[in-house]
């Protein structure tokens, strides 16, 4: 719907009007007004001549979309690359959208090919870093690309903006095209660039789309990216979208240990990749399908934790599909980091249940480790370890082969990379080396025979894996350097 033009600027200014009945964010949009005029002529050409007459007056949302097309990924190695390959691409994206932006005009094709590439800067935390001389070009590029607002929300993304690689997406499609799904809306509500809209099959090719997205420049990259996707660019919590509107949301949604802060579900207390669940089933209408990539980091992922709360919360209003557990490394070639992550089905039902006659499954997670550790302050604690016994039941659902370490979000079930499969970390050593990763300075006080070379050597090359280090210096006697050389050999799987 057009709102106003500008007398002196010719701009058009449009309002997209599909909410106009309920409660909805609005989509804005401007054009120049020469631009309007070439397609109502295109449009009045296009009309047969018995229809010509009932051409509309003003221009409406789908004429003036009718020269911009949403971006249909094709390759599978999309976001693919090195680090500096993918700060280039991000850079580029970003001077592309910038020209956009100040010419008030859309995407050409060849433009948004460029725009795909944005990554955003998850595993790229060497580019904030004055002191990394080898990215010293990088970062001054950076800092004089973004705004000052735009390179903080930048730089405070590095551990969190995971985007989605294109063959996890395709697969999660497959499993909703499998549940008879074919059109309808679709929601994502962490949509990042849109990655998910952009993989979307050609048998749902008539569902309309509705993203949200934090993150500004992701969030604007995505609507040049899909013009005829409805995308507000900002919070979750602040997105006034209707209840029991959508079919099928989809997505990889943010997760740590923080809250959001949202009036409505602020009782619940849960994480933010859990608030994300509890606010989209709200959305959804009844039947309709929720999948969502979110964390697995046993203290505070969504399957594995002690507290059952949040699982409680799901089960009571969604039946429960299933789940897939991905490898660690799922996200090691587009983001350059290792997170362990889930895949989650869920059904929306027509009505909240009660589960105490009932209860499902994967309601309660199990111990699968316990063990004592000391604090800052000298008190003894216990650390009980839970998984979800969805996964015992279910092992051909687990892609890879389960280890427990810490991961940034808490513990997490990873592998270790290019160590040798014949050696069997034990729990403490498991330990070891989570504090080594994650944790301040460590001291290795076990005693002879515990395992402190080999969690030493685990810990250095799990480092250099996710790119926390580049080398690692180690200071041993003279009189056991051929003994390390030896061990450091046999724990390697290249020898």
């Amino acid at each position: 719907m057009v709102e106003r033009v500008g007398e002196i600027s010719g701009d058009v200014s449009m309002r997209d009007i599909t909410f106009q009945n309920n409660v909805g964010f609005p989509i804005n949009r401007v054009e120049k007004i020469g631009y309007i005029r070439r397609l109502l002529e295109q449009a009045e050409k296009e009309l047969p001549p018995e229809e010509k007459a009932e051409a509309p007056a003003n221009p409406s949302v789908s004429a003036l979309s009718a020269d911009h097309r949403n971006y249909h990924i094709t390759d599978d190695d999309l976001g693919v690359g090195t680090a500096k390959e993918r700060f280039q691409n991000n850079i580029s994206a970003i001077r592309v959208l910038r020209v956009l932006e100040q010419e008030n005009w859309n995407a050409t094709p060849e433009e948004q090919e460029i725009l795909a590439k944005y990554v955003g800067w998850g595993g790229l935390a060497d580019a904030f870093d004055a002191k990394k001389e080898n990215w010293s070009a990088q970062f001054q590029e950076l800092s004089e690309a973004l705004t000052p607002e735009e390179y903080e929300a930048a730089r405070a993304s590095v551990l969190t903006a995971f985007y989605t690689p294109p063959v996890v997406i395709q697969a999660i499609y497959k499993a909703i095209g499998n549940m008879g799904f074919k059109t309808g809306n679709v929601l994502d509500p962490a949509c990042g660039t849109g990655n998910f809209f952009g993989m979307l099959p050609d048998s749902m090719r008539n569902s309309k789309l509705y993203g949200v997205e934090i993150d500004s420049l992701s969030g604007r990259i995505a609507q040049q990216l899909y013009p005829n996707a409805a995308i507000a660019v900002q919070g979750f919590e602040d997105a006034l979208l209707p209840n029991s509107f959508f079919d099928v949301a989809v997505g990889n949604v943010p997760f740590g240990s923080m809250k959001v802060f949202d009036p409505h579900y602020n009782k619940l207390n849960f994480l933010i990749h859990d608030y994300f669940f509890a606010k989209t089933i709200d959305k959804v209408r009844p039947g309709g399908v929720i999948a969502f990539i979110t964390s697995n980091g046993i203290g505070g992922g969504t399957m594995d934790k002690r507290d059952n709360r949040v699982r409680k919360y799901i089960a009571q209003r969604c039946e429960f599909l299933g789940a897939i557990r991905l490898p660690d490394d799922t996200f090691k070639k587009s983001a350059g980091t290792d997170i362990s992550t889930d895949i989650l089905f869920l059904q929306k039902r027509e009505r909240a249940v009660d589960l105490e006659l009932n209860p499902p499954e994967w309601l309660d997670a199990v111990t699968v480790q316990e063990s004592e550790y000391t604090d800052r302050d000298g008190n003894t604690r216990r650390r009980i370890l839970t998984t979800n016994p969805y996964y015992q039941s279910h092992p051909e659902m687990v892609l890879g082969e389960e280890k427990v370490v810490s991961g940034p979000f808490g513990p997490q079930h990873i592998r270790y990379h290019g160590m040798n499969t014949e050696i069997q970390m034990r729990p403490h050593q498991n330990d070891a080396v989570a504090h080594m990763l994650y944790g301040d300075n460590v001291l290795l006080a076990h005693v002879v025979g515990a395992g402190k070379t080999f969690e030493m050597i685990a810990g250095a090359m799990e480092s250099k894996y996710l790119g926390l280090c580049q080398k690692s210096i180690f200071v041993v006697p003279n009189h056991i350097t051929e003994q390390w050389a030896g061990d450091f050999i046999a724990a390697s799987d290249v020898r």
